[in-house]
């Protein structure tokens, strides 16, 4: 078990520096460890795994948050920023944790997510990395328990209950925590998206809009779409479906244990 004093927690996003859900994640894991903030300074959804390589990147350290905090932000894309962080602004970090993203990372929207991208280069580079998002409506106090139930996950990864490099998505359903059922394991959905082209006149020219659209049909049993939709927490532990690495698996009665300690927190 890592002692608390010693874990340096780096945190980022995809929805810029200036967001309630990194907010509320990084006072939710001040007890579990020294915070460290390094994110895009505006808003980058949908970068997925951008890396910005032929310009150089710029960095402002300020004090928004807190000045017990350390916060950079960079302007770049979210894995810009991890890459950056773990490369010179917090080399010694333990953990890579991502979020709290206003909009769902489910199914295959996974592949063009920024909030996941960001927390995927922490994992390869060997880290434990997390990456969470809520509904695009939720209230401030569900950004407070996806808060406090990513805390509650740190706690576990540094008391080694989930391997040594995970890699794990969660996404919450719009729902008081008194509505949510429980936790669920899941897989990732499959073919939940399309993208699709419109077309358009600005007065001087054509131009095209890419338009992502999800499909019809039910989400199969036991993947992240369904249990969202059946008001379920979702973890889903990417390094298995995207890495085929079986490390740090989240088991029903995990699931059951963390659920539990989410209401009595």
């Amino acid at each position: 078990m890592v002692n608390s004093s010693v874990m340096k927690i780096l945190v980022s996003n995809d929805d810029g520096i200036f967001t309630e859900g990194l907010w509320s994640l990084a006072k939710a894991l001040r007890d579990e460890g020294t915070v460290v903030i390094v994110a895009p300074d505006r808003e980058q959804s949908a970068t997925g795994t951008m890396v910005t390589l032929r310009v150089p990147l710029r960095v402002r350290e300020i004090n928004w948050f807190s000045n017990n905090i350390k916060t950079y932000t960079v302007e770049g894309s979210p894995s810009d920023s991890v890459i950056l962080a773990l490369g010179k602004l917090a080399t010694d970090a333990g953990m890579v944790i991502s979020g709290i993203n206003q909009g769902l990372n489910l199914g295959d929207d996974v592949l063009i997510s920024g909030t996941v991208g960001a927390a995927m280069q922490g994992y390869l580079r060997g880290l434990p990395a997390v990456a969470v998002s809520v509904s695009p409506e939720s209230s401030i106090s569900i950004f407070e328990n996806a808060a406090r139930l990513t805390a509650i996950v740190a706690s576990k990864i540094k008391a080694g209950a989930l391997g040594s490099n995970g890699f794990f998505n969660i996404n919450l359903p719009n729902l008081p925590l008194s509505e949510i059922k429980g936790i669920k394991a899941t897989s990732l959905a499959h073919k939940t998206h399309i993208d699709t082209v419109t077309e358009g006149y600005d007065g001087r020219r054509e131009y095209y809009w890419l338009v992502r659209q999800q499909l019809s049909g039910d989400a199969a049993a036991g993947t992240d779409i369904w249990a969202v939709e059946n008001g379920y927490i979702s973890i889903t532990p990417l390094h298995s479906f995207l890495f085929h690495r079986p490390d740090g698996e989240f088991g029903e009665r995990l699931c059951s244990e963390v659920f539990d300690q989410l209401k009595n927190r």
